[in-house]
């Protein structure tokens, strides 16, 4: 290669420091907003439609909170377009309503209207908006009550729900431990395939309730994206917290064995599972779903006692303290009272979207994470085939089907 190419390629590959690194990253950015703020200047859009080209209208109800003296409705915009609000009716009436902080919504703005309609408790209501271009968007409650507010007697009866709904029967699970730590290879195979079973239901549901939440999400938050791409961010965080707690065991030596990291990790994905399921409770009765509300705590309440034994079965030939269950039951549990209160008191579509999320991924790597200490150097194909490994597959989906019929 002659010298002077020789010097070319060797300039090219140099790295670059400094301002000049920066101002290179900066340059493409520079012309990208330099080339937006063209567009909106010369106002091309809006010529292509032309005059008289009516509004995009998309209005969404986030949240409807029933107080004593009237009704708190919060409206998105989802459209591109400023949305004006004109009129609103309550049961087919027309009713006058305060919006704070305007009628006039611009894309991604929302207000809260105030409508002094003396609604029953127990009845059924249909809160309509109507634009100043006539477009209606309706939102029912279905089963009128007065929401939860933040004060002490709710946050109580939310955390006591959690306690009832996730904590409790998760310890109950946890009782299996003495069963579990007497069984043999095949037995423990079985435990750990059971495990698997029970996690792949959740899995499976948590991803179907996911889809469904980003469904209801405004459009412009784009709820299906931002569900996978939680769910990944769950799953590499998980991958990330898994490798780090090996890690600090090989260099501080530390007694706790490989069955004790993966049992944490299982409740930690349990946890946020469970996270989600609080979220849903709380958020049932908020939005004037008690009847709702009250099916998913007894559902719930059934289905989260096996999941104590997903998280015991990794510990079966480790010596286990009465600490580290209370940490692990905490931690598998404890999250269903802190999403109850989010969702009874604070509930967003975008944030139901984003829980479900990082609890699907959250499972998923347990999923993996287990499997690979069951599998370990053999055959995954005959290891799934083997009489105790596929029952137990079979019956960990089983049981989590039957007691779902309840929350369904």
């Amino acid at each position: 290669m002659p010298p002077e190419v020789r010097g070319a390629a060797s300039a090219a590959g140099r790295p670059v420091r400094g301002p000049l690194l920066w101002a290179l990253a900066a340059l493409p950015l520079v012309l990208l907003g330099g080339l937006l703020s063209l567009l909106l200047w010369s106002g091309l859009a809006d010529a292509l439609r032309g005059e008289g080209y009516p509004p995009v209208e998309n209005l969404a109800f986030q949240r409807v909170e029933l107080e004593p003296d009237g009704i708190l409705a919060t409206v998105f915009n989802d459209g591109p377009d400023p949305v004006t609000i004109a009129q609103v009716q309550v049961d087919d009436a027309y009713w006058a309503f305060s919006a704070e902080p305007g009628t006039t919504l611009a894309h991604l703005g929302r207000t809260t209207l105030t409508i002094p309609y003396p609604w029953v408790e127990g009845d059924t209501h249909v809160v309509r908006v109507v634009t100043a271009t006539g477009v209606t968007v309706d939102h029912e409650v279905a089963v009128a009550v007065e929401s939860p507010r933040a004060d002490a007697r709710s946050l109580g009866i939310f955390a006591l729900i959690g306690l009832y709904v996730g904590v409790i029967p998760v310890a109950i699970g946890l009782l299996w431990l003495p069963l579990v730590s007497r069984t043999g290879r095949t037995g423990l195979d079985f435990l750990l395939a059971l495990t698997v079973g029970l996690l792949l239901f959740l899995l499976i549901e948590a991803g179907q309730d996911g889809l469904e939440a980003a469904a209801l999400a405004p459009g412009s938050f784009q709820g299906v994206a931002l569900f996978v791409f939680g769910a990944l961010a769950a799953f590499v965080g998980l991958e990330m917290v898994g490798a780090w707690l090996r890690g600090r065991r090989a260099r501080t030596g530390e007694t706790a064995g490989r069955g004790w990291i993966l049992a944490l990790m299982v409740a930690t994905g349990i946890g946020l599972h469970n996270f989600g399921e609080g979220l849903a409770i709380g958020a049932a009765f908020s939005l004037g779903e008690a009847a709702l509300g009250t099916v998913l705590i007894v559902g719930f309440t059934l289905h989260n006692t096996t999941e104590g034994l997903a998280i015991v079965a990794p510990l079966a030939h480790e010596r286990v303290r009465l600490s580290q269950l209370v940490r692990l039951g905490a931690l598998g549990g404890g999250p269903t009272i802190v999403g109850a209160w989010i969702g009874g008191l604070v509930y967003s579509p975008i944030w139901s979207v984003l829980c479900l999320a990082l609890g699907a991924g959250a499972i998923a790597q347990v999923i993996v994470q287990l499997s690979r200490q069951m599998v370990g150097d053999r055959s995954l194909a005959r290891y799934v085939t083997t009489p105790s490994v596929a029952s137990g597959l079979f019956a960990g989906v089983a049981v989590m089907y039957v007691t779902g019929l309840i929350v369904g």
